[in-house]
């Protein structure tokens, strides 16, 4: 008989994203040039929401929050302590986004000025937005401009830290608290919304 936890469910192909997170930080370390596949993980989610109109990316084929789900659920490395009612507010969540956003920008900023000659490139990936990690040796030299090269640093100086920061949340709360906060299930989020004429349910996930 079939238990009620899930245990017998039938495995599909998108269940085993999850490994698609540490092989992506493992390239990257090695070849900064591969944070370039990063923008797979930015595009599709806004792109299944705007033709889709759902936040069917975020619920099934999130490689993040599978791997969380699977460090702090099946391998219990999380208290399981309940989501802090601050974090899943709408002025944590926006306020997150925001600022997400404009770290963004500044990233790009960087990478215009890298590109125009105005600046050097940085071989070094900044965690949490402030501390500059060397990071020189998973740079080889290519014939791509210098621009493509510090794009590459700071996307996944990006795409490190929000990982952090999720294991983090993950260690402390429940094993998906990342998805609550997360700067492209808002956006997404948004976007339904806006699709359903401001119907759409708030909130982000936050399976376990």
């Amino acid at each position: 008989r079939k238990g009620s936890s899930g245990m017998n469910r039938k495995k599909h192909w998108y269940d085993y994203l999850w490994i698609v997170t540490p092989v992506y930080l493992a390239l990257g370390f090695f070849n900064i040039l591969f944070a370039w596949l990063g923008m797979i993980f930015f595009c599709l989610p806004l792109l299944i929401a705007i033709f889709g109109g759902n936040k069917l990316y975020c619920n099934r084929y999130c490689d993040r929050g599978q791997f969380l789900s699977l460090l702090g659920g099946r391998l219990k490395l999380s208290r399981n302590k309940p989501t802090p009612r601050w974090m899943c507010s709408k002025i944590f969540r926006y306020g997150f986004l925001i600022f997400f956003l404009i770290m963004f920008l500044q990233m790009l900023w960087t990478t215009c000025l890298v590109g125009a000659g105005a600046g050097n490139l940085n071989e070094f990936v900044k965690l949490f937005w402030t501390f500059q990690v060397p990071w020189h040796w998973a740079y080889h030299g290519t014939i791509l401009p210098d621009a493509v090269v510090q794009y590459a640093f700071g996307f996944y100086s990006i795409m490190l830290t929000s990982t952090l920061i999720g294991l983090v949340v993950m260690i402390f709360f429940k094993p998906r608290s990342w998805c609550v906060f997360c700067p492209m299930g808002s956006m997404t989020q948004l976007i339904c919304r806006l699709r359903a004429g401001g119907s759409a349910p708030e909130g982000g996930e936050e399976n376990a």
